[in-house]
């Protein structure tokens, strides 16, 4: 998995552009205003950079160093600090009440790393913050306009919100809408959104 993300990203172009994601865009600014923001599988940072920009204190985690090293770059050109962490999910601890806002976006798991992370993640958030997940679903496969091929990986906001159960979750909806990020996502797309925030 790590040779497979980092050979993807080693290339002078940006896999997935770099702007950020729409829904991400969209709803930023439930996040309370200048806090600390975790930024899951974050690539090559267009999405943690922009949250930068925004001034919020961010932190990307990603499974690719090649990934974090141009989200460093990146940030760099863009004028603004932003921390990368070197880091499986799948069992790297979130430091609890700490995050204004945790990010996940098209960061898919398998079912059972996916659950044990979004408890992490209810646990990570301080009292006021907010959850963002955008991913595909399994509607997406049929699609080819990018994501997993692997219908594990893909989920809907019912299988989302029951692992999320104490956030007041505000919005969980399974839409298409068009996708326009890089060469590897682009056109219609099935996704799921969910936004939460820990009361």
């Amino acid at each position: 998995m790590v040779y497979r993300w980092d050979s993807r990203y080693d290339q002078d172009e940006f896999l997935f552009g770099t702007e950020p994601n729409d829904f991400l865009r969209d709803q930023a600014h439930r996040i309370p205003a200048g806090g600390k923001v975790l930024c899951l599988g974050d690539g090559e940072g267009r999405n943690g950079v922009w949250l930068a920009e925004q001034g919020f204190q961010v932190t990307s985690v990603d499974l690719s160093q090649v990934g974090l090293d141009k989200t460093q770059r990146f940030a760099k050109e863009r004028g603004v600090s932003i921390e990368t962490v070197y880091a499986d999910l799948a069992d790297w601890p979130i430091e609890p009440q700490t995050w204004a806002g945790i990010v996940s976006i098209f960061c898919h798991m398998m079912p059972d790393e996916r659950k044990n992370m979004h408890s992490r993640i209810v646990n990570g958030l301080q009292p006021g913050g907010v959850f963002l997940l955008e991913a595909y679903t399994p509607d997406q496969i049929d699609k080819g306009t990018g994501g997993p091929s692997n219908p594990d990986l893909l989920v809907t906001a019912e299988d989302i919100t029951p692992e999320l159960k104490s956030l007041d979750i505000q919005m969980a909806q399974n839409i298409e809408r068009e996708v326009i990020e890089g060469a590897c996502h682009t056109g219609l797309a099935s996704v799921t959104q969910v936004m939460g925030e820990k009361k």
